[in-house]
């Protein structure tokens, strides 16, 4: 019995300015990886994103050697990412998990990453320009591969106590905090409960604060009680830190009808 193939439309990130009119060209980095890396050549067709909650869909009519041109056909609205936006803030783990994290992230619609140090934290300070660089080229890729409309942003790392300053408790922010130890209840009574008993005050903001490989400090949770944000359990299993992070996004966005 035949089995039906299923042609997945290709994505590519580039730059507002390469696109003028119905016109797109291709050059430097963007063409090497289009062209040379992904084999389209003229004829092909493919979309392109380039952050203004369009998708345009390009048909490649010239390829030089170093530059390529191609004319946009069809264009489609992309729809923006739902509120409430999600802000993962994450201590900086290893670095091959935060890479897991950041690409998982990009996909799941997180609207701001928040690396932080914390007391355990992989690294305290000074996070490499190459892990960086590394992670905004994941963030491109990620994009392109789940087609949203515009790129995460990833913050620069502060310490934990830089960051709570940062945090917005104003009405219309929800904050919360992933917690291996004593919970005050699972995420998913914490949720409702506190949607019946907000159900006038739309939430526009949730930070979902998670720890690395060693979780938080008691000196940390303290810190979390005293600005009133909640511990929430994820069930009675240890979970990695990657797999805590896509369990609670997943949550987050079930509990407030994000997966429409």
């Amino acid at each position: 019995m035949g089995g039906i193939l299923v042609a997945v439309m290709r994505r590519y990130w580039v730059s507002k300015e390469s696109i003028q009119g119905s016109l797109v060209t291709f050059k430097d980095d963007v063409f090497h990886h289009i062209f040379d890396v992904c084999r389209q050549d003229v004829g092909s067709h493919f979309e392109v994103l380039c952050g203004d909650q369009n998708a345009y869909l390009v048909e490649v009519t010239q390829v030089a050697k170093k530059s390529a041109q191609g004319k946009i056909t069809e264009t489609r609205k992309i729809p923006e990412i739902q509120k409430p936006h999600i802000h993962l803030a994450l201590s900086v783990s290893r670095f091959n998990v935060m890479d897991a994290v950041v690409e998982k992230a990009v996909e799941m619609g997180v609207l701001i990453l928040h690396p932080y140090f914390s007391d355990y934290s992989f690294i305290k300070k000074d996070l490499p320009q190459a892990k960086i660089d590394r992670w905004n080229k994941i963030i491109l890729s990620a994009t392109q591969q789940c087609g949203r409309g515009e790129l995460m942003k990833i913050e620069p790392a502060i310490n934990l106590d830089e960051l709570l300053k940062i945090f917005n408790q104003s009405p219309g922010h929800l904050g919360l905090f992933a917690y291996e130890g004593e919970a005050r209840q699972d995420i998913q009574s914490y949720l409702r409960g506190f949607k019946a008993a907000h159900p006038k005050d739309p939430i526009e903001n949730i930070w979902i604060f998670i720890g690395s490989e060693g979780g938080f400090s008691s000196q940390e949770v303290q810190k979390f009680q005293d600005l009133r944000l909640e511990s929430v359990t994820l069930g009675d299993q240890v979970l990695r830190v990657e797999t805590a992070c896509i369990a609670l996004i997943s949550v987050l966005k079930y509990e407030f009808g994000l997966m429409k």
